[in-house]
């Protein structure tokens, strides 16, 4: 080492002796500790120049390189303390020096470290001095300054701890500070020390030292600013990843320093609005947690500096990435907590994504919003809530369930709690009924998850008995009646669960010590559909049972638990042993077969309700009946609630009303002033009275009195109520019965105030006891019920000119009427014959109010309302008595078919109400199959809603017969009673019996009756298993065989039914895209007393529909037809298949081009020459053709160039439009109307068809072009074989590409006419794709009358008596728009479509028939000359009729008759 040159004569201070190398160590740090106190005595105020000589002389390594600590600390202090009295001019001159004492006080602070150690006071002196002095700035004006630096700050950061005082800490940061603010530059090396310790994991491990980095930043925020700008720009903006420490940390230091000092972000976060709109996922994804942290801090204002990056960032909750979506969401309820001013804009994003199509990002919103919830509730707002609660309709069932779960646990916080507040509890009010809504869900997840909710925080069920019924209470009061309807549901089906539990314990029981095990799989199957995943729980359920047969003790277990003497805390207990011997799962683990058996011990075991529960409810009850009750104090009938409760429990659990107590309280209850709670306490004991005579004597002594008092002068509901009651609890109810009997038969008279009760009271007894007053009722029923009272009409109603009002409105005789009716059925329920055909007379009477609409006597006293309350009556009548076999068997055919047009009747309330009561029977398998048939008349409902719900009961039907069928393998003999496939040959029976179809080539009835069965039909082919297309072909077949077995030799029924067989067969091969056929030995059933037995010596191939009419093809969205797919099967049978993809061989195209001149000039000439060939062309919509998703289009078909007939030309046919759906062009069946079968019965079926007239010459396909931008069109021909039958030329199928169609030139505008719209009579050019067809010509069209353009889809028309509905009405407007505006369609037009006596737009076509003449009357005339304007006119109109009164396009009750 050098040693700084000067005076080699060295000075010490007085007191002080000469240091030298030969001195021992302890004498020299003796004589040091004396330098070191004269140098800390000495001011810069003292001769300090002698002493340069011996602070040189320190600065050796001897003395800094000195093996003992103490030499070094002390030779430190003083060189510090030369720096201080030297001041600002220290006698070390070379800058090596400089730069070794100062790597020498760096070494030597690490003293600092301990604050314990006894030389640490000297170690603070030193730190002291340096600071206060500032020595280390000294170092600035060194080259190498940094790495001086570099160790002082890695120094200082590693030695800092919590021992360290706020004095220490002070003056390293005032020893640290000047090296930054005074500094020429900041290193980066610099800058990492600092920034490393702001970020994990040193913000951990070494707090004190980043409260030094942090409060080191704040000093130093304006000096280090542009150092940090200029990492970060490198870093985020160009790219430059130095070798920095922090260069992978970069958005985790942002936060930090935004934290600690935003003023040093300034320039760095504008440049973070571009990363957001990274391509990287990953970038953006980590911008967007940083900003998201950033803004949602507490105290945080960047939102409001910075309001560009603000919207940018709210721009990622609409990212394309869905982890950047989910962490948006993640951050949102830190934002509802810390800055109320963003929620507007974060509520606006939540409310977008929680329908999110990811469903990890609506999980994530669910989250957010019950997290924010716990920590904040009075945060959450209803609309918040209201994310919530519509989640629960998810369709992910662990978005439905953490909902749900999360709702109750905030009912169940703020509505139990021991604060009140109000304004929380009416936020969670609604809770308990959404909960059961979910109970309307079909999977068993669903319930059980409602079912653990409703235990677990709806009524806890761990509360003490008094506090967990006034709860229950409390709750059921306030659900509305969609919740209590689930709340009742979910009650059944935990009773149903546990009693097949118990009986299959107590299969077990019976079977032991016997060799032969009973097969417990029917009860294992049922036991498996109420669990998850059925297969899955049924083979749980199987080693389940195998553990009860061979543990007696946890068999005893299950035993008690399903009991009716089991508590709840009992349960609770047993539970518990019944899992311990299952073993549970170690933690971590899932244990299915464990899990399956806890489902269902939840379900069955009865931990909400017991004895003593149901005593406690009662009490509280009975102060709510009083009056006397606080618990529901302010809810609207109350007691009637609370009693409902009990009668709801009481079906459940009957077995529980065991206390005397009970029921004498229940007894005050039929005494009640309200009738509502007496008629609902006479159902409680009904419902638990069967032990009641023999173990509670004194309560039945009690209660006979007041059932007997009521039977005789309660009401109607009370009386009804309170025989059964009596046919239940009474073991004499014989003698009991007869002295009513006799009482009742006194008030049965219209004056008597008790008419109505004796009417229903006499209908209950005779249901009762039907042989004890058999002679009696007999004389009742024939004098007063029948001739008496239903042949009479004494009065009439208010007069009305509704179809239906409400019941206090009705007249007591049509209320008397109405329970007539039903008297009658009880009756016959009794005795259960048709002795002296009553059961015949009865049902002829309910027929003839049917089809009298009501009046059974029709002298037309009776107001519509009333006649629609009694011919519906009549109806449900009829469907009670028909789930009796020995009384479905007598209603005959004409009395079912006028029974089934109830579900087309003209009154609203009978539709629904009528099908309510037909599903009700079909749900429960009590109708026989038959009556399922009248479904597919709902498909003529104009009302949407009612069709929808129709379709819903059909499919529910279909689900539980099929479902039947599985569950019971030994109908198999009796399949066709309960498959719903055989509904078919019902419905078709039906239809062909419709009023409406006057003949067997009705299109419009055709139509309707094609709505009909696809109503029917598309369930059960349309996306089915079951489905098999063998075997309803053979069934449609096979009734073609047939005849009709009410008259096989009416002709014309046998054609009408074989007609409707060939729309069926059409619908069976136009639905499915691609037929898959099934081997079927099962051969179909036909009922016998529909059909006569099939005759096989023929084959009826013949095609009952007329040409016109048509069954469109199969639709295939975004697919052209390019002939039939490789897995399309063409089935070859000797009936009449529709192949829904034909192909014929194309030959070259002709490329001729024709102007509409030339092809007007072609239409001109073709009228002066009759022997010339026609062109028969179909629709082709005008318009620009637009790009995007491909449209429903029907209208596509080829052209078809047919000789022209002689005489008149055909007469058109109406289409009518069809319901809901755009308007379809009526389509030309042509010769076979797309017949592809290959057998030789069909073919000569189709040549049949025109025998005499040449075959078809070419086969014209529309090029695809803009028909409405361009005059002309070019044409492409493709010619086909003279000799080619139609079989083998069929036309193109309706799913073709919707670019393509053609025109109807034989269309007329008759709307236009009618209206006025045509102006003038100008010529118009018609656009086909027949122009340009070589000499071919087209006959010419009624220049008198303009064309419009034609829409997609066939024209709608109105039939005579059919109004148009709304929908209909909206379809015509576009398909009858002005030429002049195609794309619109005027009022005007609007409102004379849908006034009386509209002409329906037809669709003209020549049809030649075998001899060469038309088949029908043409408004067209053969020769040159054409048809007045009002000839036209009055030819279209003619077959309109006037509309319906109730205005809309559906059969009414009045059409029927």
């Amino acid at each position: 080492m050098s040693v700084a040159k000067g005076s080699n004569k060295v000075v010490y201070p007085a007191g002080c002796k000469e240091l030298s190398d030969e001195l021992g160590k302890d004498e020299l740090v003796r004589r040091l500790k004396l330098l070191a106190r004269a140098f800390q005595d000495m001011g810069q105020d003292d001769n300090i120049e002698e002493y340069s000589g011996l602070a040189i002389s320190l600065a050796t390594d001897f003395y800094m390189d000195h093996q003992s600590k103490d030499v070094r600390l002390l030779v430190a202090c003083c060189i510090a303390d030369v720096f201080r009295i030297f001041a600002p001019e220290a006698p070390f001159r070379e800058t090596s020096l400089l730069k070794e004492i100062f790597m020498f006080f760096i070494k030597q602070l690490r003293g600092l470290e301990d604050p314990d150690s006894p030389t640490f006071k000297r170690y603070f002196y030193l730190l002291e001095n340096l600071a206060w002095v500032k020595s280390f700035n000294i170092c600035i004006e060194l080259d190498d300054n940094q790495e001086i630096f570099c160790n002082l700050f890695q120094l200082m950061f590693s030695i800092i701890n919590e021992k360290h005082s706020s004095k220490v800490r002070n003056f390293v940061l005032d020893m640290m500070t000047p090296l930054i603010t005074e500094a020429d530059a900041v290193s980066q090396e610099l800058l990492d020390i600092i920034l490393l310790n702001i970020i994990e994991p040193y913000k951990t491990q070494n707090r004190v030292a980043y409260n030094m980095a942090r409060d080191l930043l704040i000093r130093t925020s304006n000096a280090i600013e542009p150092y940090i700008q200029a990492f970060f720009n490198n870093a985020l903006m160009l790219g430059k990843m130095s070798e920095s420490e922090v260069s992978d940390r970069l958005y985790e230091l942002i936060y930090e320093l935004n934290h600690i000092s935003p003023s040093v972000l300034l320039a760095v976060l504008p440049q973070l609005e571009f990363k957001l709109k990274s391509n990287e996922e990953s970038e953006r994804k980590a911008v967007t947690k940083l900003l998201a942290k950033m803004f949602s801090d507490q105290g945080s204002n960047l939102a409001e500096q910075n309001r560009p990056l603000w919207n940018c960032f709210l721009g990622r909750f609409n990212d394309i990435s869905i982890h950047v979506r989910q962490t948006c969401v993640s951050y949102a309820q830190h934002f509802i907590l810390n800055h109320q001013e963003t929620y507007k804009d974060i509520v606006e994003q939540l409310k977008i994504r929680q329908h999110d199509p990811e469903e990890t990002v609506r999980m994530e919103v669910v989250n957010t919003i019950l997290s924010l919830a716990k920590k904040d509730f009075n945060s959450i707002t209803d609309e918040l809530m209201g994310f919530i609660k519509e989640r629960t309709l998810d369709k992910k069932y662990q978005i439905r369930r953490d909902s749900l779960l999360g709702l109750g646990q905030l009912y169940k916080k703020y509505t139990f709690s021991e604060r009140v507040d109000k304004a929380n509890q009416e936020k969670v009010c609604w809770v308990k009924d959404k909960v059961f809504h979910a109970y309307y869900q079909n999977s068993n997840e669903d319930r059980l998850l409602v079912e653990r909710v409703f235990n677990t925080c709806l009524v806890p069920y761990n509360s003490p008995v008094d506090e967990k019924m006034r709860r229950l209470l409390l709750m059921y009061c306030t659900l509305d009646d969609h919740a209590v309807k689930a709340f009742n549901e979910m009650l059944k089906h935990k009773n149903t669960v546990k009693n097949l539990v118990h009986q299959l314990v107590d299969s077990f029981e019976q079977q032991q010590g016997q060799g032969n095990v009973p097969s417990f799989n029917p009860r294992i199957a049922a036991l498996a559909r109420s669990l998850p995943e059925s297969g899955k729980s049924s083979d749980h359920l199987k080693k389940l049972c195998q553990m009860l047969k061979e543990d007696k003790r946890m068999r005893q277990y299950m035993k008690l638990l399903v009991g009716e003497d089991c508590t709840c805390k009992r349960a609770q207990e047993l539970v518990r042993e019944v899992l311990k011997k299952l073993g549970s799962p170690a933690p971590g683990q899932q244990n299915q077969f464990y899990n399956t058996v806890k489902l269902l011990l939840e379900r069955v075991a009865p931990v909400m309700i017991d004895a003593s529960s149901i005593n406690m409810l009662v009490k509280h009850v009975d102060e709510t009946v009083r009056g006397l009750g606080i618990i529901t104090e302010g809810i609207e009938d109350a007691a009637e609630k609370g009693v409902r409760l009990l009668t709801a429990l009481s079906t459940v659990y009957p077995y529980y009303f065991k206390d005397e107590e009970t029921y004498q309280e229940l007894l005050t209850f039929l005494k009640h002033e309200d009738e509502a709670v007496s008629d609902l306490t006479l159902q409680i004991f009904i419902n638990t009275g069967r032990k009641l005579q023999a173990e509670l004597p004194v309560i039945y002594s009690s209660l006979l009195p007041i059932l007997q008092s009521t039977a005789k002068l309660g009401n109607p509901k009370q009386s009804k109520h309170a025989l059964r009651c009596i046919n239940i609890v009474c073991k004499n109810k014989e003698l009991i019965f007869g002295q009513i009997f006799e009482h009742l038969k006194k008030s049965l008279n219209p004056e008597s105030a008790n008419y109505l009760t004796s009417i229903v009271a006499l209908g209950h007894i005779a249901l009762y006891c039907p042989e004890e007053f058999s002679a009696e009722m007999k004389n009742i029923v024939s004098k007063v019920i029948v001739k008496e009272l239903l042949m009479q009409d004494h009065t009439s109603g208010p007069d009305s000119v509704e179809s239906w009002y409400s019941e206090h409105h009705v007249t007591e005789e049509t209320m008397a009427k109405v329970q007539a009716m039903k008297l009658l059925v009880r009756w016959l329920q009794g005795i259960k014959s048709n002795a002296n055909n009553s059961g015949t007379s009865t049902l002829r009477l309910l027929f003839t109010v049917i089809k009298h609409e009501g009046d059974l006597m029709e002298r037309g006293k009776v107001n519509k309302p009333e006649l629609a309350r009694l011919r519906l009556q009549a109806g449900c009548c009829m469907l009670k008595l028909a789930e009796d076999r020995c009384y479905s068997e007598l209603i005959s055919q004409d009395q079912f078919q006028t029974l089934a047009l109830l579900m087309n009747d003209s009154c609203y309330h009978v539709r629904l109400n009528f099908a309510l009561k037909l599903h009700k029977g079909l749900l429960s398998l009590k109708l026989p199959l038959e009556y399922m048939s009248i479904f597919c008349l709902a498909a003529n409902d104009p009302l949407r809603e009612r069709r929808a719900q129709v379709k819903i009961f059909y499919q529910q039907n279909i689900n539980k017969r099929r479902e039947y069928l599985k569950q019971t393998p030994a109908i198999k003999g009796r399949m066709f009673h309960f498959m719903p496939d055989y509904v078919i040959p019902y419905v078709i029976h039906l239809l062909a019996h419709d009023p409406d179809l006057p003949t067997h080539d009705d299109v419009t009835a055709l139509k309707n009756i094609k709505e009909c069965l696809s109503f029917v039909m598309e369930p059960l082919i349309n996306k089915s298993e079951d489905y098999n297309y063998n075997f309803f072909r053979r069934m449609l077949e096979n009734i073609k065989q047939t005849k009709d077995a009410e008259d096989p030799d009416d002709e014309d029924m046998n054609r009408k039914l074989y007609s409707v067989c060939d729309v069926a067969l059409g619908i069976l091969n136009s639905k499915p895209s691609n037929i898959t056929l099934k081997d079927s030995t099962v051969e179909p059933v036909l009922p016998a007393k529909l059909f006569t037995r099939p005759d096989k010596s023929y084959s009826n191939t013949k095609s009952y529909l007329p040409k016109e009419f048509v069954i469109d093809g199969p639709k295939r969205k975004g697919q052209t037809n390019k002939g039939p797919s490789a897995q399309e099967i063409i089935v070859e049978s000797p009936g009449p298949v529709v192949n829904p993809l034909p192909v014929c061989p194309r030959e070259p195209k002709r490329k001729k081009k024709a102007t509409t001149t030339q092809a007007q000039t072609m239409s001109d000439s073709e009228n002066d020459s009759g022997g010339e060939e026609e062109v028969m062309f179909k629709p082709v919509p005008d318009g620009p053709k637009k790009r995007g998703p491909k449209k429903k289009d029907k209208a596509t078909q080829d052209v078809y160039v047919k000789p022209k007939p002689r005489g008149r030309p055909p007469k058109s046919v109406d289409s009518p439009a069809k319901r809901g759906r755009k308007p379809k062009q009526v389509e030309d069946s042509g010769e076979s109307d797309k017949i592809t079968d290959s057998s030789p019965d069909v073919k000569s079926f189709s040549s049949s068809q025109d025998s005499n007239s040449p075959k078809p010459k070419a086969l014209m396909e529309s090029k695809r072009g803009n028909t409405q931008q361009s005059k002309t069109k070019k044409k492409k021909v493709s010619q086909e074989s003279a000799s080619s039958s139609p079989a083998s030329s069929p036309r193109r199928s309706s799913s073709e590409s919707p670019r393509r169609g053609n025109v109807d030139s034989k269309s007329v505008n008759k709307s236009s006419i009618v209206n006025g719209t045509n102006k003038g009579g100008a010529k118009r050019t018609v656009k086909s794709d027949s122009e340009g067809s070589g000499n071919r010509k087209r006959k010419a069209v009624d220049t008198s009358t303009e064309r419009p353009p034609v829409k997609r889809g066939r024209p709608p028309s109105n039939k005579a008596g059919k109004a148009l509905t709304r929908s209909k009405l909206k379809g015509e407007s576009d398909a009858d728009s002005d030429v002049g505006s195609p794309n619109r369609a005027t009022k005007q037009l609007k409102m004379d479509q849908f006034s009386t006596k509209t002409a329906p737009k037809n669709v003209r076509r020549a049809k030649v028939l075998a001899n060469g003449t038309s088949d029908g009357d043409s408004p067209e005339t053969d020769g040159s000359s054409s048809p007045s304007k009002l000839d036209t006119l009055s030819r279209m109109i003619q077959t309109v009729g006037t509309e319906e009164e109730s205005g809309v396009k559906r059969r009414v009750r009045g059409k029927r008759k």
